[in-house]
This record gives C-alpha cells, sequence and structure tokens, in this order.
C-alpha cells in the first residue's frame, strides 16, 4: 500500500454520518478511577443500552470472564444483548476514542472501508503501559478483515472532529504538544491529516479545558453538529479558570472560514460548575457528546446548566433526541461518553 488513504479516495466521515456500530473498550482499569471504578458500570451500562436502541454495540474485552462480567451489568441495564457483540481484544484501558481505530470510508472503491492505526501513547506517555491499547486497531481491522494504514505518528481520536466534508478541527495544545510527535512541526501533522483523514481544510484552536490530562482534547471544547456548524463550550464565570481560554477559542472560531469560504456557524453551550474531586478539578463539558444513529447522549453533570446545554444541543439535533446520562461517576476517570466510544460508519 504505497498511496496514502486520500490518494485512495478514503475520508474520514463526521460523526453525525449513520453509523454500522459503536466500538468500546470495557472498563478494567482501576487507576483509572481510584477507589471509584465499581460506581460507574450503572452509568456506562446505561450509554450502551441508549447507543443499542439504534446500532450495534461492540466491545473489547480481555477475556470470558470480563465478557460475563459485563453481561451481568448490562443484563441488569436491561440492554438487548441481541445487539452487543464482545470481541477478545485485551486493553489497558478503557478510552476507545483514542485508542481505537479511524475507520475511512470511499463508496466508490472496491473495498469501501479502512482502518488507520495511528500510534497511542497514552497522551505522552502519561499512563503507561499502553501496548495492548496501541494494537488494538489492528485487531479490530483483522476481526472485520479490512485493510490497515500506519502513518507511525501519534494521534488521538479525541483530538480531532469533522464536518465529513473536507473539513478537520483541532487544537495547538494538543497537536502540536511535544510529548507527541517532538520531531514534527505544525506544516508536516497538517500534511499527516490531510494524507491518513483524507481532509483538505484544517481549522485550529489555541486551547483545552482545565484539568484535561490529554492536552486539550477539540472533543471536550468544539465540535461539528453539521457540515458548516459547530457548538463551542463558554465560560459564564469570568473568575473561572476556563473564562478566558475558551473566549480566546470562541474568536478565534467566529474568524474561521470553512473550505469554501463560508463563514463557520457557531453555536455556544455553557460549561458545567466546577467539579473538585481529591484536590483535582475534573474536566467536564457537555461537549463530550456522544452522536449515535437513535440519539445524542450528552454527560451531565447535577448542576443548574445540566438543563440549559440539554435545551440548546436538542434545538441544534432536530433529527435525533437529546438524552443525558449523569457523568459525575465517569468523569473521575478524566473522560466520559465520547472520549470512551469510537464509531464504525456505515456506507
Amino acid at each position: 500500500m504505497n498511496k496514502t488513504p486520500k490518494e485512495l479516495g478514503y475520508y474520514f466521515p463526521a460523526e453525525f454520518h449513520k453509523h454500522r456500530a459503536t466500538w468500546l473498550s470495557w472498563p478494567h482499569k482501576e487507576a483509572s478511577w481510584p477507589e471509584k471504578i465499581h460506581t460507574i458500570f450503572p452509568y456506562y451500562a446505561q450509554f450502551i443500552k441508549e447507543l443499542t436502541k439504534g446500532e450495534l454495540v461492540c466491545i473489547n474485552v480481555n477475556n470470558e470472564q470480563m465478557k460475563q462480567f459485563a453481561i451481568t451489568h448490562l443484563q441488569r441495564a436491561g440492554v438487548n444483548l441481541s445487539k452487543v457483540k464482545f470481541y477478545m481484544h485485551p486493553t489497558n484501558d478503557a478510552w476507545c476514542r483514542d485508542h481505537g481505530p479511524a475507520f475511512l470510508i470511499n463508496p466508490e472503491a472496491a473495498i469501501k472501508k479502512v482502518i488507520v492505526d495511528w500510534g497511542y501513547n497514552a497522551w505522552g506517555d502519561k499512563y503507561p503501559p499502553y501496548d495492548l491499547d496501541d494494537d488494538i486497531p489492528t485487531k479490530i481491522a483483522s476481526a472485520l478483515n479490512i485493510p490497515v494504514y500506519y502513518p507511525r505518528i501519534v494521534m488521538e481520536g479525541g483530538s480531532v472532529d469533522f464536518n465529513g466534508k473536507g473539513t478537520v478541527l483541532t487544537s495547538k495544545c494538543c497537536l502540536l504538544n511535544e510529548n507527541r510527535n517532538p520531531h514534527l512541526n505544525q506544516k508536516q501533522i497538517e500534511k499527516y491529516l490531510v494524507d491518513y483523514y483524507g481532509v483538505d481544510h484544517i481549522l485550529w484552536v489555541d486551547e483545552g479545558i482545565v484539568g484535561d490530562d490529554t492536552d486539550g482534547h477539540i472533543d471536550d471544547i468544539v465540535r461539528f453538529i453539521n457540515e458548516d456548524t459547530v457548538v463551542t463550550v463558554v465560560e459564564e464565570n469570568k473568575n473561572d479558570d476556563n473564562y478566558e481560554l475558551l473566549q480566546n477559542n470562541l474568536k478565534q472560531l467566529k474568524k474561521m472560514r470553512l473550505q469554501d469560504g463560508k463563514q463557520l456557524n457557531v453555536i455556544e453551550i455553557p460549561m458545567p460548575d466546577e467539579l473538585v474531586y481529591d484536590d483535582m478539578r475534573l474536566p467536564c463539558s457537555y461537549a463530550n457528546f456522544y452522536i449515535s444513529n437513535a440519539s445524542v447522549i450528552v454527560p451531565t453533570y447535577n448542576c443548574k446548566q445540566d438543563e440549559k446545554a440539554l435545551t440548546i444541543l436538542q434545538d441544534c439535533f432536530k433529527d435525533r433526541k437529546v438524552v443525558g446520562i449523569d457523568s459525575t461517576e465517569i468523569i473521575w476517570g478524566l473522560g466520559s461518553f465520547h472520549c470512551l466510544s469510537q464509531q464504525e460508519p456505515e456506507i
């Protein structure tokens, strides 16, 4: 495979493109939810139940014992198990958005779907070991019998967001961080984005949110909801550490143009209240929603902004129901529903 996916006409579709399935890696790493991992499973199962209303859910598990543990929780939540498929793909952690495969499609090609297996180093070598997670895309490609491309640089799914029409949004604080690809400059990284995600146009914001251990993933701050519209989080409290960071991003977004020269349509949603656990500020954000076939699943945080954020998002998604699921336990792992999931597009 000497040609890049881009040269062969493949591209990464938008999340709102119809899915064949959602991929997950069952949570099992105690260190990701110290002393609290047992509290997340009812909410995680609720997430899966919502996903199965519109698509297949494929779950990576380490072994038969973990599969049975998962089934117990799913049955307790009333999940339709005929819409769930398990794969014996051992993982180190649960963050499938970042270690899972990037599915690209070309409806005109003989082989209509391929996988890009980016390098994965647990957000700058923060949480070793991650060798099992790094292997997941190739294992899934093998299970599905589809080709794999290897860019051989580090890239995480949560660091990029797509409109499906040639544009990708990302953040400088993450992609240009020296703990990812120190040998590459911005122009070189852009070339990889073009070649291996099949995009033509790259939009950059500067900042991520406080408490985000990924160094500022885009899926906590700005998300495409259609080809020319994004929602972005803004902090309403001027004394909050996120206020200036997010105002800066907002100014940048308002100046952005899409590939065709059209101005980007920007919709603001509030940030939730600050949530601190064990002296650590958690990266709570309503932008970490997941667009499934049947619904838009939004993390909520038991605060007054929940309802406002859900209402704004429901106005954005005319074709899907917006569903809030309590994420106050899950966010202790420093991520939420979007971080935990990776979509596989339908062709």
